[in-house]
């Protein structure tokens, strides 16, 4: 019971936090956040292509499973639909559309379970099975960006 009230008052922290916070600061979040996860998503790329490193693979597995497990649908807060963190956002207005909310949800739910998916995967040493993964996850992420993120 203990454990239950430390987490929904952990909740309910951060849920706050993140209604104070400027739109200009979710959105650098957001950045770095994606920007991590990108750099990670090359580092397993590297290694399902070319030189096989577990170890590497895992790390950088767990990395993307964290963050994607973080909660950062807080950081799309009202507003945040435009503007700028580090860059000028370049996620398309239409995410934030009432009636795309079940189809992004699904995509991040998506999202969610092929990461922790991916580090399950990682963790075995299979080179194949991981590159196999690799491009769900990869088309986890493909969804979100064919729909609601602007090309560069």
């Amino acid at each position: 019971m203990k454990k239950l009230m430390l987490a929904l008052v952990g909740v309910t922290l951060a849920a706050s936090a993140a209604a104070q916070m400027k739109p200009e600061e979710a959105i650098k979040f957001r950045q770095s956040a994606y920007a991590t996860m990108a750099w990670n998503m090359h580092r397993i790329k590297d290694n399902v292509e070319g030189k096989y490193n577990k170890d590497e693979v895992i790390k950088a597995a767990n990395v993307i499973q964290s963050i994607a497990n973080s909660g950062m649908g807080a950081l799309y807060l009202p507003g945040t639909d435009k503007g700028k963190g580090w860059v000028e956002t370049r996620v398309k207005p239409e995410l934030f559309k009432a009636e795309n909310k079940e189809k992004v949800g699904k995509i991040a739910t998506d999202f969610n379970r092929e990461a922790n998916e991916m580090a399950k995967v990682a963790a075995t040493g299979d080179a194949a099975a991981t590159k196999a993964q690799f491009e769900k996850l990869g088309g986890s992420c493909k969804a979100c960006h064919d729909d609601f993120r602007t090309k560069e």
